[in-house]
Parts: structure tokens; sequence; C-alpha cells
């Protein structure tokens, strides 16, 4: 059993927001508490999670700087940010293709909803994400997967979970609430490692940005505690340190929702220009 991490000495935390919308309350919480959980001697770090170039935006870029200034917060530099790295998540890819766990899938999104439509109306399995993919290109032959590729088929590597989770064996991490948890990486299926036009998935460069970066305490929504099943299993794979983790309560909109970034009214950007001051919208977002 992996034990509980110690955090004796100053933690080193990170806030790693996407650049696809402004920051609103729920978004400032996680940062506020990511750099409250470093403490006056540890290490506060702002990575910005880019790898979707479709939809990532440098003014959402810029504007996310504005707003942790104006909360006056401040972070170490440089800033990471995924979209320079590539070549990083290209190299674990191939580790993770050397062990034999990962595959080709040539199946787009409308393929796998007729799979699991023409299930002989089997319940199918939901995982954390949606429906888990029903594996149809697992059992594919290397001939005719290589000869797809070679043709310039699209395609994702997925990872083998199960083959992988029986070749790491029993894994657990170590959550501030939760306590000992036994990773249970099945719950996805064969998760997406990276494609195309994503190279990474988040999974993957989350995990390895946080190795990477030394952080030892990774704090975030408990809507990505399920995400930890996965992150740890990569670690195995990946020969990589597990962090402790901590997984806070999600700010809630007034229709008993998630707060997005599709709730303009409060994004810190509209909070800030309706005349709030950095004190009131951090007493909001901490309450």
């Amino acid at each position: 059993m992996t034990p509980a991490p110690s955090l004796a000495t100053p933690a080193v935390t990170r806030f790693a927001p996407s650049p696809t919308g402004f920051l609103h309350l729920g978004t400032a919480r996680a940062a506020l508490i990511a750099a409250k959980a470093a403490g006056p001697d540890g290490h506060f770090l702002l990575r910005i999670e880019d790898i979707d170039r479709g939809r990532c935006r440098i003014e959402f870029e810029q504007a996310i700087l504005e707003d942790l200034t104006w909360l006056d917060l401040r972070w170490e530099t440089p800033v990471r940010r995924q979209s320079e790295h590539f070549a990083d998540y290209a190299g674990a890819i191939g580790t993770l293709r050397a062990t034999g766990l990962l595959y080709p899938c040539f199946c787009t999104r409308a393929d796998i909803q007729r799979e699991i439509a023409a299930a002989d109306g089997a319940p199918h399995l939901l995982g954390p994400d949606g429906p888990i993919y029903p594996g149809t290109c697992r059992g594919l032959a290397a001939a005719e997967a290589s000869a797809r590729m070679a043709a310039g088929q699209p395609f994702a590597w997925r990872l083998d979970v199960a083959r992988a989770a029986a070749a790491m064996g029993q894994l657990h991490w170590h959550d501030a609430d939760a306590g000992t948890v036994r990773a249970t990486p099945e719950i996805f299926g064969d998760v997406v490692i990276g494609r195309k036009d994503t190279p990474a998935s988040y999974h993957l460069a989350c995990t390895w940005d946080d190795a990477l970066q030394g952080v030892t305490l990774v704090t975030r929504g408990i809507e990505l505690f399920p995400s930890t099943h996965i992150h740890r299993l990569l670690q195995a794979l990946l020969d990589l340190p597990t962090p402790a983790y901590a997984h806070h309560p999600l700010v809630i909109a007034a229709d008993g929702k998630k707060l997005s970034k599709r709730d303009a009214a409060l994004t810190l950007r509209a909070l800030r220009e309706s005349g709030h001051t950095p004190e009131q919208v951090r007493a909001m977002a901490l309450s």
C-alpha cells in the first residue's frame, strides 16, 4: 500500500486553468485554496492547460493573469504552458507504447454511439465521463492497425486500462478527506491518452506536469476526484511520484448546478466591473 505522502516540508501546489473562458467564482475558489495550501514557505505554481488549441484563446489566458493579480495572488515563474511542451507528452506516450498497453483506436464518436446502440439493448456501463468505450479496436490485428495508420486514417491512442491495472497491481493514493483510497481506474474503461488534434489527453498532460513541476499537493474540485484513479495508474506506468490530494467542494449556482464559464454574471471580470472589491470576491469564493 502506498503510504500517505509526507507534507512536513513546505508544499508545492498549483492552479491549472484552461483558457477557454473567463475565471468565475468557482475557479477563483480553486486558485485561492491552492495558494493557501502552499502557505508562506511553500511554492504556488500557475500552469496554463491549453492543450486544446481549438477552444483555448490567448485573450482568456491574459484575463486569467489579470484576474489572479487583482485577487492579490502571486505565483512563481515561469508559467508552464502545456502547448509549448508537446514533445514531453509525445515522449510519455512513447514510453507507454513500449509497454504494449496502448492501442490505436480509429472509432469516431459516432462510431462509438452506433456500437453502443447496436448492443441488442443490453445496458451499457457508464463511467465518470459517460458511456465506457466498448473496446471496438482493442482486438484489432496489428497488421491492420499499422496499415490504417500508414494510410493516414485518424486515430487516438487508448490505454488498455484493465491490462495496465493488472500489470501494476494494487495501487492507492491519499486524499485529505477520504484518507487512503484504493485506485480503481477500471471505472473509466480504456481512456484516450492522445490524438492527432489534441496531442495529449488531460489525464496524461496533468499527471506528467504535476510530476515534472514537483507538485506535492494537488488541490482541485471534487468533480475531479474520479480522475485521480487514472492519474494514479499513469504514475505507476511512467514511474512518477504520487503527490497528496485534497478535493474541495464546488461553488454551486442558483439553480443548484456546478458554476460554469457560461455564468457570465459571476465571472471575476463582471464582479470587478460591478464594483466588488478583491476582498469581497475572495470571501464569496470561499464561503
